[in-house]
């Protein structure tokens, strides 16, 4: 199915649009661990990252059709703060307090070596177990990027890089190395683990960088859902104003 794209009119309301729409609930009844990934790349307020009302929203949508066990996950890329004062600034805690659920730093777990010579920046990867135990729903915000032209729900999976191993190769950020060739790093991730379920926050999008400047003007005012993350950034990449097929990543030709 490709990914729906629903006009905004509040989290609660258009994200169960969203996910209606795509039958999500039907799935979701079958999982019985859920993993929900916000963007939460720095300290810094919504539109740079996931909003705690739209990850909320999806939080309070699975337990109505789920009695899947819910963490809320990331492992920061700042190199100021950790995960856990990320999840305090950006009022994860608050939530996680609301809605007693547990919130997870990515950076500090036990983790999975995987091979795949297939593989061309990344022929082995670390990857924290919980990736491969729990059903993944990403939670992107529109932006462009620097360096891979779009960030959404495939970037989004770099949160699980671990620092111990990608830091330090390409600038001074956690995740530095997946930034190097950055269109075939972002495959090679996602070609060992990809999001199962995608929700973008659409709603105002970042139009020039991933860490601030100009908004969209006028904002998107969407929220864009699907199983299929590539056709989700693609979608997201077309409301940017970039074609899709000129973004390394997204046009399906690298390996």
């Amino acid at each position: 199915m490709n990914p729906v794209t629903i006009d905004f009119s509040s989290y609660p309301e258009s994200v169960a649009k969203a996910l209606d729409f795509i039958n999500a609930g039907q799935i979701l009844a079958k999982q019985p661990l859920i993993l929900i990934k916000p963007n939460l790349v720095n300290a810094s307020p919504h539109p740079v990252t996931t909003p705690p009302d739209f990850c909320e929203a999806v939080v309070k949508y699975v337990r109505l059709c789920s009695k899947a066990e819910i963490v809320i996950a990331e492992g920061c890329g700042d190199v100021s703060f950790e995960t856990d004062e990320v999840f305090e600034l950006l009022g994860y805690k608050d939530l996680s307090r609301r809605q007693g659920v547990s919130l997870v730093d990515l950076n500090k777990l036990p983790l999975k070596k995987i091979k795949n010579r297939k593989c061309s920046v990344f022929r082995e990867i670390y990857l924290p177990e919980i990736a491969f135990t729990h059903y993944i729903i990403s939670l992107p915000v529109l932006k462009a990027h620097s360096l891979s032209v779009i960030t959404g729900t495939l970037k989004n999976m770099i949160g699980f890089a671990p620092p111990e191993h990608y830091s330090g190769r390409f600038g001074i950020w956690k995740k530095a190395a997946l930034h190097a060739n950055i269109h075939q790093s972002i495959t090679d991730l996602n070609s060992y683990r990809s999001p199962d379920l995608s929700l973008m926050d659409a709603t105002i999008g970042l139009a020039e960088h991933h860490l601030g400047g100009r908004c969209c003007y006028p904002p998107e005012k969407k929220i864009i859902a699907g199983f299929n993350p590539v056709e989700v950034d693609r979608r997201a990449a077309t409301l940017l104003g970039f074609n899709w097929k000129e973004i390394p990543h997204l046009a399906g030709k690298l390996r």
